[in-house]
């Protein structure tokens, strides 16, 4: 295992998924760098690496230059959940196009591997589905959603342009929604309302008649797909679509978590936000195909284990011994 031993650097690894990939790249043996300017992720996420000897954390904004030495990068760097991405729009769009752009400098002058940590929105509110990497999408450029979703899709633009310019080594990961612990108890996303809601007994929150549907990956999957996706041969680029194909309605979620929290909680409909997708499901095809991977873990076992999470989460936040 040493023998292969890298220094990998994770950006955004304070996060919720950040933090999960740190955890696994550990374990697997290498050393890891993580950067997170700590905007919504946080030092809770990864006080358990506290005193590893083979963890760093350096607080750092990805959108200025970065000078350090290390083998492969993953670039997860950007608030991902429409609350915090729309807080400072302007910032958002910045992390991901400035961001990109110092890290692919990076990559280029260590010439090593690197991957982007792109998303299903890309695709927008698709008018095909499920969504396969070929289509282009449906995205509104001037929306309140446009800072994420363009700024995503000008990331894989850029780290292409590197590839096709400087031979550059690229893996891009389109990820579909992810959900598991060290979620952020607000950060809007509905596997993580849901949760909160109902342990709360606050009503739960759906948004038009909640028939439009989502497809949920819990986060080990995830991970795995990501260092499937690393680790693949060089000619394999993506864009791989990565995620759960199983698709669920909102309703059903709902249900599934009042089910598992044994929660009174009762649904309020409140008016569907702008540019909200009505469907969004991954066509995993060519992950199945390259990779060898697809998800495992049910989504009653997923929202389980989450569920067990917010718990001890909630009674924090109370102050509750």
């Amino acid at each position: 295992m040493y023998d292969s031993r890298k220094k990998i650097l994770v950006t955004g690894g304070a996060g919720f998924l950040g933090s999960h990939l740190c955890d696994r790249l550990l374990e697997q043996g290498h050393e890891v760098l993580c950067v997170d300017n700590l905007f919504t992720g946080t030092k809770r996420n990864i006080e358990h690496l506290n005193g590893h000897p083979r963890f760093d954390f350096l607080r750092h904004d990805v959108t200025l230059p970065l000078f350090v030495e290390i083998d492969e990068i993953y670039n997860l760097a950007c608030p991902a959940s429409p609350v915090h991405y729309q807080h400072d729009p302007v910032q958002t769009t910045k992390t991901s196009v400035h961001g990109a752009i110092n890290i692919l400098g990076l990559a280029k002058r260590l010439k090593c591997r690197v991957l982007q940590a792109s998303t299903s929105e890309v695709y927008g509110d698709p008018a095909i589905h499920p969504q396969t990497e070929e289509y282009w999408g449906n995205v509104n450029p001037i929306g309140p959603r446009s800072c994420y979703d363009e700024g995503k899709r000008c990331a894989e633009t850029l780290f292409f342009d590197y590839q096709r310019q400087h031979s550059l080594q690229i893996k891009v990961a389109r990820i579909f929604n992810t959900y598991g612990p060290r979620m952020h108890h607000a950060d809007g996303r509905v596997v993580s309302n849901f949760i909160v809601q109902a342990l709360t007994g606050e009503s739960i929150t759906l948004y038009g008649d909640g028939r439009q549907t989502r497809s949920f990956c819990y986060v080990d999957d995830l991970v795995d797909g990501l260092i499937r996706l690393m680790n693949s041969d060089p000619v394999v680029t993506g864009p791989i679509n990565l995620g759960n194909p199983v698709e669920f309605t909102m309703s059903e979620l709902a249900e599934k978590v009042l089910s598992i929290t044994r929660s009174s909680s009762r649904p309020v409909f409140h008016s569907l936000p702008l540019d909200d997708p009505k469907q969004r499901q991954p066509d995993i095809s060519k992950a199945r195909s390259v990779l060898g991977w697809e998800p495992r873990i049910a989504l009653d076992e997923g929202l389980t284990r989450t569920v067990d999470y917010f718990r001890d989460r909630v009674t924090e936040l109370r102050g509750e011994p």
